[in-house]
C-alpha cells in the first residue's frame, strides 16, 4: 500500500485545522476525507471505510471519547491517532484505554504527525502478518524462540522481563499505558511501582546507557513506548 492509496478521515470541528491537514497530508500522498462532527464521522465510515481517522476529542455533538468508544465497541479494526489541544495526562490516558492507537497534542509538528500515522499504519500491516523476529538498533527479539540479543550478544530475562518486552515487541511505535501492560503481564490491576521496577530492570539489560533508554521510552504519567521496527 502506498501513500497515495491510503485514505485518511479527519474529524475536527475547526476548520482550520481541517484545511491544515488537508494541505499538509496531502502533499504526503494521503487521500484526505472530513468531517466535522461525529455524527458526520459516523456517516463517512458507513460510506467510504478510511485506513486511519485522525479524531479531535472536542466535538460539538458527541465527544471524541464517546465516538471512540462506540467504535472499539463495534470492532472498528481502524487505526485512531487522537490530535487534541489536551493534554492532562488523563484525558491521554482515557484516550489509549479506549482504543486510541496514539495521541498528538496541538499545536503539532506535520512531519511528527505524519510519522505517527505510519507508525500507526505499519502496526496494523504487523497485527495482519506479524514477523517472528523484531529488530530495531542493535536490539533484536525472536517471538518463537525467546531469543532477545543486544548486537550478538544473548541477553538473559526473567520471565516478567519478557513478558513485559514481548508485550511492547507486538504494539512497537504505539504508547502503552500502565493498566495495560499490568493487566496483560500481571492479569489484573497490580501496583505501578511493580511495573516501574520491572522497566528499570529490563532497560538495564537491553539498553546502552539505561538512564538514557533509546529503545524502551517513558510517556510521562502515561506509559511506555518501544521504539519501531526498522
Amino acid at each position: 500500500m502506498t501513500a497515495t492509496d491510503i485514505k485518511v478521515l479527519v474529524v475536527d470541528d475547526e476548520p482550520a485545522i481541517r484545511r491544515l491537514l488537508r494541505v499538509g497530508l496531502s502533499t504526503e500522498g494521503y487521500a484526505i476525507r472530513e468531517a466535522a462532527t461525529a455524527r458526520e464521522a459516523i456517516e463517512r465510515i458507513a460510506e467510504d471505510l478510511p485506513d486511519l481517522v485522525i479524531l479531535d476529542l472536542g466535538l460539538p455533538d458527541i465527544s471524541g471519547q464517546e465516538l471512540l468508544q462506540k467504535w472499539r465497541a463495534e470492532a472498528l479494526a481502524l487505526p485512531i491517532v487522537i490530535l487534541s489541544s489536551r493534554t492532562d495526562e488523563a484525558g491521554i490516558v482515557e484516550a489509549l484505554e479506549n482504543g486510541a492507537d496514539d495521541y498528538v497534542t496541538k499545536p503539532f509538528g506535520m512531519k511528527e504527525l505524519a510519522a505517527r500515522l505510519r507508525v500507526a499504519l505499519r502496526h496494523k500491516l504487523q497485527q495482519q502478518g506479524e514477523k517472528p523476529i523484531f529488530q530495531t538498533g542493535e536490539l533484536s527479539v525472536d517471538l518463537v524462540k525467546r531469543i532477545v540479543r543486544l548486537g550478538e550478544q544473548e541477553v538473559k530475562l526473567s520471565p516478567k522481563e519478557y513478558d513485559i518486552l514481548r508485550i511492547l515487541v507486538q504494539h512497537a511505535g504505539k504508547v502503552l499505558t500502565h493498566q495495560f501492560l499490568m493487566k496483560q503481564v500481571w492479569g489484573a490491576s497490580a501496583d505501578v511501582q511493580y511495573l516501574r521496577v520491572y522497566v528499570r530492570q529490563l532497560r538495564q539489560k537491553i539498553e546502552r546507557i539505561p538512564d538514557q533508554p533509546q529503545y524502551i521510552t517513558t510517556e510521562t504519567g502515561v506509559g511506555y513506548r518501544l521504539r519501531e521496527a526498522e
